[in-house]
């Protein structure tokens, strides 16, 4: 069954919970990650999913935010710890644009030990990635694009199922109309809503580069998206984020909402 598994729902200053990142589990129980939080809180949330990092075969980091990218050196730290134990077979697949790249360059040089750096560049294999460049794996195939955002160089990508199925992962910024090609009609749209309407003064919202959840919904309906799931939120409503997004959401869209919490799972088939 292939299914998404939230690890984190949150923005970047959340404390309730942990940063916004998940996972994509294959009908083969293969995993594919897409950004890792802001520490080594991931190794903690990937202990409490019950995913085994054996079965980590590749990430995607959408861009160099600290609460993005930095949990990437703890995975990295993480898996090629179980490659020197021959616990890990193959090799781990990273991929994101050439700024993200030298960040992680940057952090697995000045924090790896000699003996996981042993294992960085070999096995494990960071790619660097162009708009609308094409690559396959675990049966599936991605396509990244520049969401264009004004405030730092950010990847999505749309990545296509064999049963000809698509999910679509926005970032942690508003749809952008100039992407649609790469956005129109998916399945699955993953997008961030940083918090609701009625709030977005209070948070500063699109001073931050973040919409609401009404944005969200209404672009989710302007391209035809069959289910909208809605993460990289303030953690100030928690207890009834769900109820609360979900109730504005499904005003302006008329597919499936989902507002997951840290951990949560959904069946895509």
């Amino acid at each position: 069954m292939r299914q998404l598994i939230f690890l984190g729902t949150g923005a970047a200053m959340a404390t309730e919970c942990y940063n916004a990142c998940f996972l994509l589990r294959t009908p083969d129980d293969e995993y594919f990650l897409t950004d890792a939080g802001g520490g080594n809180g991931i190794l903690r949330q990937m202990k409490r999913a019950e995913i085994p990092f054996e079965r980590l075969r590749c990430m995607f980091v959408t861009h160099g935010h600290s609460d993005h990218i930095m949990g990437t050196v703890w995975v990295i730290r993480r898996i090629a710890s179980l490659m020197n134990k021959d616990f890990y077979g193959g090799e781990f697949h990273i991929y994101c644009h050439d700024i993200a790249c030298e960040i992680i360059e940057m952090m697995a040089q000045m924090l790896l030990t000699r003996a996981e750096l042993a294992q960085y560049g070999k096995r494990i294999r960071l790619h660097e990635i162009h708009d609308g460049e094409q690559v396959s794996f675990l049966n599936m195939k991605l396509t990244a694009f520049d969401i264009r955002s004004s405030k730092a160089k950010q990847f999505g990508y749309r990545l296509r199922f064999a049963n000809r199925h698509s999910l679509v992962c926005l970032g942690d910024e508003p749809y952008n109309e100039r992407c649609r090609a790469f956005v129109e009609k998916a399945d699955w749209l993953v997008s961030e809503a940083f918090c609701l309407e009625a709030d977005k003064e209070k948070f500063r919202a699109a001073e931050k580069n973040h919409g609401t959840v009404k944005e969200a919904a209404i672009n989710a309906e302007k391209v035809a998206a069959k289910h909208l799931v809605l993460y990289h939120t303030v953690d100030t409503t928690l207890e009834r984020r769900r109820e609360l997004y979900t109730a504005e959401a499904s005003e302006h869209f008329h597919g499936e909402v989902y507002v997951p919490d840290d951990l949560d799972v959904i069946d895509m088939d």
